[in-house]
């Protein structure tokens, strides 16, 4: 599966990011691993290094040298032969690809085992990301308290009502997989332009809503059927 990306060069004698009148196709794989290098030039730049080579880089994904190249080459020139790449200049630039340069509010949609553990995960330590409010069923212990993070709890008959005029366009669902369709169209009516599902069910959304899956079952699977092949 392709993604249309915007075309982009960094300056390299300034910190400037040029967008290009462009696109690029970039494929699923190659954005899944956008944030981990953003994570890494992150890594680096605390440990004050100022230069790193695609091998560097590769090493501290557990990727190899020619996937770091081919990921970068969708960007255009994000370094120089023989010169590496800037950290700092690449974080930057990862941070505006991934908006990491301001604060994106998240709802979160069922408060059960997963969306509690979630509930209490501070995403904002680490980016910034924020679940800002979150929702269950009407008749749930919950509803009108606020977690120990101070973010409130509310009925989600009210979902629409508590989404409207707030700067919320990302929802977290872990709901049952029988509501899980459900609750995306409510979701999709209060204005939520992107969805991180941790239900297998595939969710029916207009073209303009991104859906993510987060698949702990299958993600276990394929972390077993590494471990036989290793063995």
């Amino acid at each position: 599966m392709l993604y249309s990306q915007t075309f982009y060069t960094i300056d390299l004698k300034g910190c400037d990011i040029v967008k290009q009148d462009k696109t690029n196709p970039i494929p699923r794989a190659t954005a899944k691993r956008l944030s981990l290098y953003y994570r890494i030039f992150k890594r680096f730049n605390a440990e004050k290094i100022e230069r790193a080579n695609s091998k560097q880089i590769a090493e501290a994904i557990g990727i190899d040298s020619a996937t770091v190249r081919r990921d970068f080459s969708y960007f255009g020139e994000l370094g120089r032969r023989g010169f590496g790449y800037d950290v700092k200049k690449l974080m930057n630039f990862f941070a505006d690809l991934l908006n990491d340069n301001s604060i994106t509010n998240v709802a979160i949609v069922g408060i059960g085992n997963m969306g509690s553990a979630l509930l209490h995960y501070r995403f904002h330590e680490r980016n910034k990301m924020k679940i800002v409010m979150a929702f269950d069923t009407d008749d749930h212990d919950l509803i009108g308290t606020k977690s120990k993070d101070n973010i409130p709890i509310y009925g989600i008959s009210t979902l629409k009502e508590k989404l409207e005029g707030q700067e919320i366009q990302t929802a977290i669902l872990t709901v049952p997989s029988v509501k899980s369709q459900e609750v995306a169209d409510l979701l999709v009516e209060a204005g939520i332009k992107g969805i991180l599902s941790f239900s297998p069910v595939h969710l029916t959304v207009p073209k303009d809503v991104v859906v993510q899956y987060v698949d702990l079952t299958s993600e276990l699977q394929t972390l077993l059927y590494f471990m036989r092949k290793n063995s």
